[in-house]
């Protein structure tokens, strides 16, 4: 069992203020894996001095982007160096399974690392434009101290998403990760230290929710980013609105796979599952509502959950385990109760439906249902496990509006023979990022969610943008 007694604040492991620990439960064995202290609000200001003092008394915002780049640069080659501890780490807090968290998990950081640390030499904090009198300076300033709270999900992956580039933009953060996953944070702090970065830039403080609303509304505070639930995230941004505090929201998804006639059936479904119930379905970006044309729809349906029905769950560290346990008992208790209302409402379940038979582990059946209308509370509610629903669609007018009929905007896909068919499609859809004929994240580009799956941007130059703020300096028309 991992055992921490200290929280890494200003860059020093410190005596928590509390007495309180958190045990984080292995998901599988519903044993305990480990423990460390439970951050209260008086670590809250403590973190928040330090990256204060960091930010105001030191030159770090003041260093090149280029400087600041290398630190990241060398954090990635530290991550994957440590690829198979990380991933057997975060799979044993959460339950992912290894063969995919080793990339999903771990080497897509290590990814996001080395995308902002080649931004060191194109991010321009300064630009020159014609103004009235005379030139114009177009700067872009570290907005301060970031709050950053993540989610248990993809702990390590959100973790790099705030702080990277926060690190590129000049700011100070205080991390907040989730009591579910407080283990592997611990890794990256020494990875970050160990990268370079100064004291005082990154401080870690798990707990629960009471101290993450602490951290929202601190008056040391500039900026918050918040990865997690549309619920939680309505509360911050409303936090935020009061304060007039700059927040980026990145929150739920129920995003749609349009499967056009010409799409190849048989190629395609092993993509639709890696989309659909990679992490075991535990992903905001899971393509969970599979629609299909009235004609080709038993056809797809069939496929799915032939696939889906010979899927290997079981324990997550073992590389043929393809779903693995979900987080924890509330979760797979709140999925059960979905799956029974997916039954109650009319949907048919074509595969899975239930609790599997292992005799430990929060496991949920790899779950199919057919016959689902988009109206279902199965088809609109992010169930956050590996549960698809097939719908069908009369012409590509109906799968458009079915696609776009959801409170979420986040990800999506179209899949089809014919390239600029499916692209005209994925332009129509209302959503953040779309896919066309394959699934991925681009990590290059601005990530982020239309509707009720968010506010504002990560990933790509827009991410670094997102912790600056912009000044116009017009320059002395005199001066020539």
């Amino acid at each position: 069992m991992i055992s921490h007694d200290r929280l890494y604040i200003g860059g020093e492991l410190v005596e928590p203020a509390g007495t309180g620990t958190i045990e984080v439960i292995n998901p599988f064995t519903e044993e305990v894996a480990g423990r460390v202290p439970e951050g209260t609000n008086a670590d809250i200001d403590h973190a928040v001095s330090a990256a204060r003092t960091a930010f105001d008394t030191t030159d770090w915002s003041e260093r090149t982007v280029a400087e600041r780049a290398v630190i990241l640069a060398k954090a990635s080659g530290l991550i994957q160096a440590r690829m198979d501890e990380l991933t057997q780490l975060i799979s044993t807090e959460m339950g992912s399974p290894s063969g995919w968290g080793m990339f999903g998990q771990v080497l897509a950081p290590s990814m996001v690392l080395d995308m902002y640390a080649g931004l060191g030499d194109t991010y321009q904090v300064e630009e020159t434009r014609p103004g009235m009198f005379g030139p114009v300076v177009v700067r872009k300033e570290a907005v301060g101290v970031v709050g950053a709270i993540i989610p248990w999900n993809v702990p390590l992956f959100e973790a790099v998403m705030k702080v990277a580039p926060a690190v590129i933009a000049g700011c100070t953060v205080v991390l907040k990760p989730s009591p579910e996953t407080a283990l592997d944070p611990y890794v990256f702090a020494e990875i970050m230290e160990e990268a370079g970065l100064p004291k005082g830039v990154l401080s870690i403080v798990p707990g629960g929710r009471e101290i993450g609303e602490y951290l929202v509304t601190h008056p040391l505070v500039d900026k918050i980013t918040f990865t997690g639930s549309t619920a939680a995230g309505m509360k911050i941004g409303a936090a935020c609105g009061a304060l007039l505090r700059p927040v980026t929201l990145e929150l739920g998804g129920k995003s749609a796979a349009i499967v056009l006639d010409s799409a190849d059936v048989a190629a395609i479904v092993p993509q639709l599952l890696d989309a659909g119930i990679m992490n075991n379905g535990q992903a905001c970006v899971a393509q969970t509502r599979i629609l299909a044309s009235r004609e080709n729809y038993a056809n797809v349906l069939d496929a799915v959950t032939e696939a889906v029905a010979a899927l290997v769950v079981g324990d997550p560290l073992d590389p043929a385990t393809q779903v693995g346990p979900v987080v924890a008992e509330r979760q797979r208790e709140r999925i059960l109760g979905l799956l029974d209302t997916g039954r109650s409402e009319g949907a048919r379940v074509t595969t899975g439906g239930g609790r599997t038979s292992h005799e430990k582990g929060w496991f949920i059946e790899p779950t199919v249902f057919g016959d689902v209308d988009n109206k279902m509370t199965i088809a609109q509610e992010e169930i956050f496990g590996p549960v698809l629903s097939v719908i069908p669609f009369d012409d590509v007018e109906d799968a458009v509006r079915i696609a776009n009929d959801s409170q979420y905007g986040l990800s999506g896909s179209v899949w089809s023979a014919d390239v600029d068919e499916a692209t005209a499609i994925a332009k129509r859809i209302r959503t953040g990022t779309i896919n066309v004929n394959h699934f991925a994240m681009a990590f290059g580009a601005p990530f982020g969610g239309y509707k009720n799956s968010g506010l504002g941007r990560e990933l790509g130059p827009e991410g670094v943008d997102a912790f600056m703020e912009k000044k116009a300096l017009s320059l002395d028309p005199a001066a020539g």
